[in-house]
């Protein structure tokens, strides 16, 4: 088969690759009919995460109809169109138990690794590096998936593959990013990065009761998609300072919740501490560049709420915690626990509450990838989300 290869920083191609097999009884092996690329992929370009490996396929936001089962899966059948999580969960271990299902224990067969850099191990992740499990990702014409009697949602036929694709990441990551914010009717909610996780935060902290929501950014397309939205704006490069223009518009108080969406490789123009974070990470000195981070702590207003969807992958310099612990802020994280979230945000396309397509600007062929790779991390030509059909 043909599926999208990571052979080094900067450095992705399409190879012709061996077949994914079935290899235990709860497997099945979906046709890819749809994949997008994810921001958290350029991080994987850009060399930010390690563990990863040459021919290493990537690729975490997949669908697909399933074409070979394992003898223990019974809820699916040959035919099926699935969406399938990111996140490979058992269903069955503490947290799974507890719907915490990115922090599942039995699925990434390279804990040691991840238990070295963090301490305990997350879940198994596809396509995101040997430390999170070494899953080949699907990118690709077809896709093995792990436990796949607990993690793929079947899709209606009056659901879209465009419409239904993003329940495998970004729409609940953007939900659970405006979920652990602790939204209170009313409130006003800054998030940085209009990228897609924070158009799915913007759509997200509306539909749980915000007020307002600001959204900063420095890229006219994802402004202006922020503003359809229904959000406020700010553009990065054309104040003074975020912190001032958001203690402006919120009288002196700050927002009452801010979410990061941006994650390792934030930028701004004018800062010292984002111009020096990007030189230590140039030179290694540091693994992520947490501007984002630091602007978000020093701008939510005292007892208000820090949520960080956006990926970080290891180590950053001066997060003022002196500020967090002393404006009693409440931060929450994680990655996505998707599969306590992909029915009920189904429900609510179903519903017509959303129609999750509204943020895919480029489709494209998988031969594509490469390009479409290095178009969406230089933000060129409009490049907001990306979606592969891997079959034509």
């Amino acid at each position: 088969m043909r599926a999208l290869c990571w052979h080094e920083k900067g450095d992705v191609r399409v190879d012709t690759v061996a077949d994914p097999e079935i290899k235990h009884p709860r497997d099945a092996i979906i046709k890819v009919t749809a994949c997008a690329i994810c921001g958290s992929d350029l991080h994987l370009l850009d060399g930010y995460q390690p563990t990863m490996m040459a021919g290493d396929i990537l690729g975490h936001e997949n669908m697909g109809e399933v074409v070979a089962l394992g003898s223990e899966v019974t809820n699916l059948k040959i035919g099926d169109r699935v969406v399938v999580p990111f996140t490979i969960s058992c269903g069955d271990c503490f947290f799974c138990r507890k719907g915490l299902f990115s922090a599942c224990e039995r699925t990434n067969p390279n804990a040691e690794m991840a238990i070295k850099a963090m301490g305990h191990s997350p879940a198994g992740l596809f396509g995101f590096s040997h430390m999170l499990g070494g899953y080949c990702g699907g990118q690709a014409e077809y896709l093995r998936v792990p436990m796949a009697d607990i993690g793929p949602i079947k899709i209606p036929d009056n659901v879209t593959d465009e419409q239904a694709l993003f329940l495998s990441d970004i729409f609940p990551t953007g939900y659970m990013a405006a979920e652990n914010a602790q939204i209170e009717p009313g409130d006003t909610v800054a998030i940085w990065g209009c990228g897609p996780v924070g158009q799915f935060a913007i759509r997200s902290a509306l539909m749980l009761g915000a007020g307002r929501v600001i959204a900063i950014d420095e890229v006219a397309e994802r402004l202006a998609m922020a503003e359809a939205g229904g959000a406020e704006v700010i553009n990065f490069a054309e104040v003074d300072d975020v912190y001032d223009e958001l203690q402006f518009r919120t009288k002196g108080r700050g927002p009452d919740s801010c979410i990061d969406a941006v994650g390792c490789e934030a930028s701004a123009h004018g800062s010292v501490d984002a111009v020096m974070d990007k030189v230590k990470a140039a030179t290694f000195l540091t693994t992520d560049r947490v501007h984002v981070l630091r602007e978000a702590i020093m701008s939510c207003r005292m007892g208000g709420t820090v949520s960080i969807p956006g990926v970080y992958v290891g180590m950053g310099d001066k997060i003022p915690i002196g500020a967090m612990m002393n404006k009693g802020l409440t931060i929450k994280t994680g990655q996505t626990h998707v599969q306590r979230y992909a029915a009920p945000l189904l429900a609510r396309i179903e519903a017509g509450d959303i129609d999750p397509s509204f943020v895919v600007t480029h489709p494209a062929a998988l031969e594509d990838a490469p390009v479409m790779y290095e178009k969406f991390r230089d933000k060129k030509e409009g490049v907001i989300k990306v979606v592969l059909r891997p079959h034509g």
